[in-house]
C-alpha cells in the first residue's frame, strides 16, 4: 500500500559545495556551561558513530547517558571493520577531491542516495582523519612518514587510510580514549550491557528508553531531552553473516513500531571477501577485508567442476573473470558487481576445490613482485586469521572465499539532520539509510560513523535542543509506564509459549528462506513466497517457541528470542520492499531486470526515490511513502565499470 505523506529532507538552498557550512551558520547554538549541563542526551551504542557522538557530546558540555550493550564500549562492532576508511586528501596526487570522492560513492551507491548528505560526507572525510591522527591512531604510514593510502573497489585513486588489516579496531580505540576521557570528567555515564528495548514519545517527541540491564534482568526507564540511535545495521536477519552475534536491529525496530519510518530495508550488502560457510552449526561468517582484492586476484578453475586443488591447476586453466569481464577495474570492482560475479561463476560449477560456494583469492603474483614482507605488512594479521580457520597458508595456498551478508544500507529514514519521522529521535551511522544509496563502497561505513559521530551528530542535535518545545517530564510520567508495562508483556508473551523449537533452529530457517529468496538475486516469485514463508515462520514463533529461565535474570536465550520476533517482521518487509522495487540497482538485483550481458538494470523513470514504510499494527501491511531523489549534480548514467 503506498502513502501520500510528504518526507520533507529539511535540504539547505544554495550550492551544493556550500551547505554544510552555510547550515551550520543559519542553525542556532546552545550556549556552553550551564545551559548544555542542562541538557540530557541519550546515546544508544558505542562504536565509531555513538561513542564519537557521547564523547563529542560530552566535551562540549552536554549531559550524556551511553548504553552499550556490550561489557565494554571496545566491542562495539566498528572494531571488525578492518580495511580502511576514506578521505579524500590526494596525498598521492593522482586526481583525487572532495567531489571525486562525492560522485564515487553517488555511482557506487547506483545513484540511490541522497546527493546533500553525500557530499557532506566527502566534505567532512579529511578533517575525520586529521582528528583521528591528533588522537594517536596509527595510521600506516610510507618510508617518508606521510600517512599511506591504498586503493579499494569501486574507484581509481588511492583514498583509503589504513592500520594493517586492523583499522576499524585502531578507529575504535581512539573513540574510545575520547569516551573514557568524558566518563572520567563525568559529562558522560556508561551503562554496559545494557540493551535498549523501546522507545519512550512524549508530546509527538522522543524523551527517553527503556532499557534491560542483561546480566540481572532489571528492566529501567530513562529520560532524556533527545535521543540518538546508533546501533549499526540489521544483516544478522540471514542468520549468518559477517556481523557479530549480539548485533540486531531491535532499537532501529521498536523506534520505528513506535512511528519512525524504515527506509530501503531491501538495500543490503552482499561482501564478495569472506571465509566460505564451513557447516551447518556455525554462529557466524567470517570476513576477509576487500583490502586484500588491492594485490590479490580472484580466479576460478575454467572448467566446471575441477576439484584439484589450486597449486595443481596451472594458469592456463584458471579464469580470473573479474579481470576478463571487468578490464578497467579488474580485481577492484565494487562489492556487489564481485559479488553477483562469483555467484555467476559457481552457478556454472566453477569453484574452488572446498565447496560449491567458494573461489579464489590469489597473492602468488603479488608476493612474486613485492616480496612476501610487503604483503605480509599490509595483510599479515588477515593471513594469520584465515590461516586459523581454514589450515592454509596464504603465502603458499590460494585463499577461499565467498560472499556473505554484511552492511545494510537501508535503516530508519532521516533527514539532512539526521532526525528521523519522531521529533527528537536523531539516528546514525549504519543505523540509518542516508548515505551509500544501494550500494556502500568499501571503506565508507568508517568515514561514515565518525563523520557522523564526530562532526554531525552533535551540531544538529544543538540545533534541535536550542529550538525544541519540551514539556516537563520525568520516568515517572505515564508514557515511560506504559511502554515498561508493553516490554513486560511482551517478554511475559515470549516465555508463556512453551513450545519445541529453539530459537537457533527458527532463525535458522528464516536466514535459509532470506538469503534463497532475498539474497544475491531476487525475482518475484521467489520473494512473493519468502513473504508466505516468513508469515508462516512467524507464527510458529509466536505458537511453538521453546525457552527456558525467566526474565528477572541473565537469559541470553530470551535476549536472542526479544531479537528474533524483530527479524521476523523486518525480514518480511525486506521482502515487501524487494517485491515493490521492479528494477535491479546495487546490491538489489532483480533477475527479470537486468541487460543482455547480465548487469543491474535501473529504472529511473519510476524509482528514483526512497521507499519510506510506516508501521501500522502486528500482521498488518505497513505502507510506503516516497522522498523523490533529485540529481542536480551529477547525472544519472548507467553504471558500468568495464
Amino acid at each position: 500500500m503506498t502513502g501520500n505523506r510528504i518526507l520533507d529532507a529539511k535540504i539547505p538552498g544554495g550550492p551544493l559545495a556550500d551547505m554544510w557550512d552555510k547550515h551550520m551558520i543559519d542553525s542556532p547554538l546552545v550556549a556552553p556551561g550551564g545551559n548544555r549541563r542542562k541538557r540530557t542526551v541519550i546515546v544508544v551504542g558505542t562504536g565509531l558513530a555513538g561513542g564519537g557522538a557521547a564523547a563529542t557530546m560530552g566535551e562540549l558540555g552536554y549531559n550524556v547517558l551511553n548504553f552499550c550493550i556490550q561489557d565494554t564500549p571496545r566491542r562495539a562492532h566498528s572494531v571488525a571493520a578492518q580495511g580502511g576508511i576514506n578521505a579524500s586528501k590526494n596525498y598521492q596526487n593522482d586526481g583525487d577531491s572532495v567531489y571525486r570522492l562525492f560522485y564515487d560513492t553517488i555511482k557506487g551507491g547506483d545513484y540511490r542516495s541522497r546527493e546533500a548528505n553525500t557530499y557532506r560526507l566527502a566534505q567532512l572525510s579529511m578533517g575525520i582523519i586529521d582528528q583521528s591522527v591528533a588522537m594517536g591512531v596509527p595510521f600506516a604510514r610510507e618510508y617518508g612518514g606521510t600517512l599511506a593510502n591504498r586503493s579499494f573497489g569501486g574507484v581509481q585513486v588511492s583514498r583509503t587510510f589504513y592500520a594493517r588489516g586492523q583499522t576499524g579496531q585502531q578507529l575504535l580505540l581512539g573513540v574510545y580514549s575520547a569516551l573514557v576521557r568524558q566518563i572520567d570528567a563525568g559529562t558522560v555515564k556508561m551503562f554496559p550491557r545494557h540493551e535498549m528495548l523501546d522507545l519512550v514519545v512524549v508530546d509527538g517527541k522522543a524523551r527517553g528508553i527503556i532499557a534491560r540491564e542483561l546480566t540481572t534482568g532489571e528492566i529501567k526507564r530513562y529520560e532524556a531531552d533527545a535521543v540518538v540511535l546508533a546501533t549499526g545495521g540489521y544483516s544478522p536477519v540471514f542468520y549468518l553473516s559477517t556481523n557479530a552475534v549480539n548485533s540486531n536491529a531491535t532499537a532501529a525496530w521498536r523506534a520505528h513500531r513506535r512511528g519512525a519510518l524504515f527506509s530501503n530495508p531491501c538495500y543490503t550488502q552482499i561482501h564478495p571477501t569472506a571465509v566460505p560457510q564451513m557447516g551447518d552449526y556455525q554462529s557466524k561468517l567470517t570476513l576477509m577485508s576487500e583490502s586484500l582484492r588491492n594485490d590479490g586476484r580472484v580466479w576460478v578453475p575454467k572448467a566446471p567442476g575441477d576439484k584439484r586443488r589450486p597449486n595443481d591447476i596451472p594458469e592456463s586453466e584458471r579464469d580470473y573473470y573479474l579481470e576478463r569481464r571487468y578490464p578497467a577495474f579488474g580485481n577492484l570492482v565494487p562489492r556487489d558487481i564481485a559479488a553477483r560475479a562469483a555467484k555467476v561463476e559457481c552457478d556454472k560449477g566453477k569453484s574452488a576445490y572446498y565447496s560449491d560456494q567458494s573461489v579464489y583469492l590469489d597473492f602468488s603474483e603479488a608476493i612474486g613482485r613485492l616480496g612476501k614482507d610487503v604483503v605480509g605488512d599490509r595483510y599479515g594479521n588477515l593471513f594469520d586469521m584465515y590461516n586459523e580457520i581454514i589450515g592454509d597458508n596464504p603465502y603458499e595456498t590460494p585463499m577461499m572465499i565467498y560472499p556473505a551478508p554484511h552492511y545494510t544500507m537501508g535503516g530508519l529514514w532521516v533527514d539532512y539532520n539526521l532526525q528521523s519521522t519522531i521529533e527528537g529521535l536523531f539516528v546514525t551511522g549504519e543505523a540509518n539509510f542516508s548515505d551509500h544509496g544501494a550500494n556502500r563502497l568499501g571503506a565508507s561505513a568508517l568515514m561514515q560513523g565518525l563523520a557522523d559521530g564526530y562532526f554531525v551528530t552533535p551540531r544538529v542535535v544543538a540545533n534541535y535542543l536550542a529550538n525544541a518545545d519540551l514539556v516537563n517530564t520525568s520516568t515517572d510520567a505515564e508514557e515511560f509506564k506504559a511502554v515498561e508495562n508493553d516490554v513486560r508483556g511482551h517478554f511475559q508473551r515470549l516465555l508463556n509459549i512453551k513450545g519445541d523449537r529453539t530459537v537457533r533452529d527458527i532463525h535458522w530457517e528464516l536466514g535459509r528462506t532470506m538469503w534463497d529468496k532475498v539474497g544475491m538475486a531476487r525475482n518475484g516469485e521467489g520473494l512473493k513466497e519468502a513473504i508466505g514463508k516468513i508469515g508462516k515462520l512467524r507464527e510458529e514463533f509466536w505458537q511453538n517457541l521453546k525457552l527456558t529461565g525467566n526474565e528477572n535474570d541473565l537469559n541470553k536465550q530470551l535476549e536472542q528470542a526479544n531479537r528474533l520476533g524483530d527479524y521476523l517482521e523486518l525480514g518480511e518487509l525486506m521482502a515487501r520492499d524487494a517485491l515493490m522495487r521492479e528494477e535491479s540497482c546495487g546490491g538489489h538485483f532483480r533477475e527479470e531486470h537486468k541487460t543482455e550481458d547480465g548487469e543491474a538494470k535501473r529504472d529511473d523513470a519510476n524509482f528514483t526515490f526512497v521507499s519510506a514504510w510506516e508501521y501500522t499494527g502486528e500482521n498488518q501491511e505497513p505502507v510506503m511513502h516516497k522522498e523523490p531523489l533529485v540529481f542536480d549534480n551529477v547525472e544519472l548514467k548507467t553504471r558500468s565499470y568495464k
